[in-house]
């Protein structure tokens, strides 16, 4: 009978001993698949990388586009030429004496479409 019970308890212990093993290794691909796939897993932070260095491109282009603004800005509250280049070209002004022709293009607008 002892022997019996010994033999019982082995075979207790080495089935908890296999279903220890089983839920370790099954918490092992659930934290795997989560390390992989989960809201912060590898493929997000790929995809949150590539969104961050494409928004770091769209920043330095508008911070160039900015300079450039900027520069002419300063240029037409100080530069004389600058001021009368944009005189000349946005409000059609000239020279005493000049005379300025323009020839209609394309800028006009379409008719409204009312039929």
């Amino acid at each position: 009978m002892l022997k019996l019970l010994e033999g019982f308890e082995n075979r207790i212990h080495e089935s908890r001993h296999k279903v220890a093993t089983a839920a370790v290794v099954v918490l092992m691909l659930v934290l795997g698949y989560h390390a992989i796939f989960g809201a912060n897993g590898l493929i997000m932070y790929g995809k949150k990388r590539q969104e961050s260095q494409g928004l770091a491109a769209q920043i330095q282009s508008l911070q160039q586009e900015n300079d450039a603004l900027e520069k002419q800005i300063k240029a037409l509250k100080t530069d004389p030429k600058t001021i009368e280049k944009e005189a000349r070209e946005r409000l059609r002004y000239a020279r005493p004496g000049e005379v300025i022709y323009t020839i209609p293009g394309n800028s006009a607008q379409p008719p409204s479409g009312k039929k």
